[in-house]
């Protein structure tokens, strides 16, 4: 006999389906449980989620679990930060209950623990809250489209760069959204956002049309497509199936953003959608590869750049552009985004190490620090697969996360979300006997600390090849290849054609490309040559 699990007693929690959760690295507000092992008996096409951030929204949810397959029904519980999927069919759910034991899911930077639940099925009743779910979960999975579901936004004085997760928050406040993609034509930034029905889409077309997202900049003009839906194959930072969490990166060659070229001091007074996220240090590093460089000089009368330099200047113009931000548009702005609190925070939580290969704070130095500049690192000593990291800002910390959340690392994936400390703490004089706490702050090292420098130019995931610099000129291919074989197989290795001093060098994967680069980034090759690893885009 099958039970059934439903609203009406969807407050009552049900002993047998606490029998089994998944313990995490991280205290975000769930109770650590013991682990058990399920037997045949437990496994259920219903799953339970929980540990859900508070705001959490259905699209949210029903989107977590289409990452496995087809959701046929839903059941929230927002009020205990709980909720019920129940999926396809039993393999279906125990590929997602499996998957998360490997790599635990995160919402917003918070970890999901799933597991089986003892109900076999899920019966909802027609409360407002279920009935949204309902429609969400409908709407989501009626991708097909139709007449006037796609809308095409041009976005005009583009001062920030915009991406698919911006767009993904403005659009979802008029209905569900299924797949965006984004490119450049005519030198304009655009975006074709396919909603979930002709109503969402005409509603936000009437909403936002001549909307500016940020505070007078980056002004949407919003009309439909003749497409009726869209084709993504990839999800990557140009397209994304919001439906489809399975589908292949693709090439990760991403062309810039073309940002605006006129003043960006003239509208000003205009609001926008929501607050800019970039500090003045994170949209010194956009403005110092764009067009943008020349336009502090622009906003002045004589055309030069003021006393301060290029920095006084993006000060100048990040601070008029948040000066809005309590004058935001409510509807579009609400408490739950939390933009401040998120993006001002620099330390991240990471989990799921190797605790065999990662016993020093310098391989998550070495490691991170290619895509920020690590200020300091702290192993817990109680935890030792766990650690804090430190970088220079929070810019630097959501690049970190952007690129390494879920690469394996010493054969195992890490779990890397934002940390609720501010700060890494460094030990009491003599209390660190393990030295599992270091302090990078004047590291030289660092490959972000010089304003203009390249390195802002170069950030690449990471790949099995790897691009090298500040070789010596005695030094050989042979030297080279012997030298990478100490840390994997080496498949290719080639000098530049024009500069002997940089060469790529190829490994079996892309885990032993970053023990490589782990080990062998300021590898001493002579008195005066450091080598220099980084990631690379190119192939061999």
């Amino acid at each position: 006999m099958s039970s059934t699990y439903t609203s009406s007693n969807g407050t009552k929690r049900n002993n047998e389906d606490s029998q089994r959760y998944y313990s995490g690295s991280v205290n975000n507000g769930a109770k650590k449980m013991k682990t058990e092992s399920y037997t045949s008996h437990q496994v259920s096409k219903v799953v339970h989620l929980r540990s859900l951030p508070t705001d959490v929204t259905d699209t949210e949810v029903i989107q977590l679990g289409m990452t496995f397959g087809r959701v046929v029904n839903v059941l929230m519980l927002k009020g205990k930060n709980q909720a019920f999927l129940e999926m396809e069919d039993e393999e279906t759910a125990t590929n997602m209950v499996k998957a998360s034991e490997m790599n635990p899911p995160t919402i917003r930077q918070r970890i999901i623990y799933i597991q089986f639940s003892n109900h076999k099925e899920l019966k909802t009743d027609t409360s407002p809250n279920q009935m949204r779910a309902q429609a969400v979960l409908q709407a989501l999975q009626q991708t097909e489209g139709g007449p006037n579901h796609v809308l095409r936004a041009v976005v005009e004085n583009m001062i920030y760069p915009i991406t698919i997760d911006v767009l993904h928050t403005i659009f979802s406040k008029f209905g569900v959204v299924l797949k965006i993609i984004t490119f450049n034509k005519g030198n304009q930034f655009q975006a074709l956002v396919q909603m979930g029905d002709s109503v969402q889409s005409q509603t936000a077309k009437l909403s936002l049309d001549g909307q500016n997202i940020y505070n007078g900049c980056c002004t949407l003009r919003i009309e439909f497509s003749r497409l009726d839906s869209l084709n993504v194959k990839f999800n990557n930072d140009k397209s994304r199936d919001f439906t489809r969490f399975d589908l292949p990166t693709g090439s990760e060659n991403s062309t810039p953003p073309i940002l605006g070229g006129a003043n960006p001091f003239q509208h000003l007074d205009s609001q926008g959608l929501i607050p800019s996220p970039y500090s003045s240090a994170a949209l010194a590093a956009v403005l110092q590869q764009s067009q943008l460089a020349s336009l502090a000089a622009a906003s002045n009368p004589g055309g030069r750049v003021p006393r301060g330099g290029l920095s006084n200047s993006l000060n100048q113009l990040n601070q008029h552009s948040i000066a809005g931000l309590n004058n935001s548009l409510p509807s579009l702005n609400p408490p739950n985004m939390q933009f401040n609190q998120i993006n001002h925070n620099s330390v991240l939580h990471v989990s799921n190490l190797n605790e065999e290969m990662v016993t020093s704070p310098d391989t998550l130095f070495m490691f991170f620090g290619v895509y920020g500049d690590v200020m300091r690192v702290k192993i817990l000593f109680q935890k030792k697969s766990s650690a804090l990291v430190q970088m220079h800002d929070a810019s630097q910390a959501q690049l970190v996360r952007k690129f390494l959340h879920g690469i394996r690392f010493f054969g195992r994936p890490l779990n890397i979300v934002i940390s609720k400390h501010t700060q890494v703490q460094l030990p009491k004089e003599g209390l660190d006997a393990e030295n599992l706490t270091q302090d990078y702050t004047n590291s030289p090292l660092h490959r972000f600390k010089k304003p203009g420098s390249k390195n802002f130019q170069n950030i690449f995931p990471p790949s099995e090849v790897l691009h090298l610099s500040n070789i010596p000129g005695e030094i050989s291919e042979d030297f080279m290849r012997e030298l990478f074989a100490k840390h994997g197989t080496v498949h290719g290795f080639k000098f530049f054609v024009r500069d002997r001093k940089m060469a790529l060098i190829k490994l079996t994967s892309v885990d032993e490309a970053i023990r490589c680069l782990v080990y062998l980034h300021n590898y001493k090759l002579s008195d005066t040559n450091h080598l220099r690893v980084s990631f690379s885009k190119g192939h061999l």
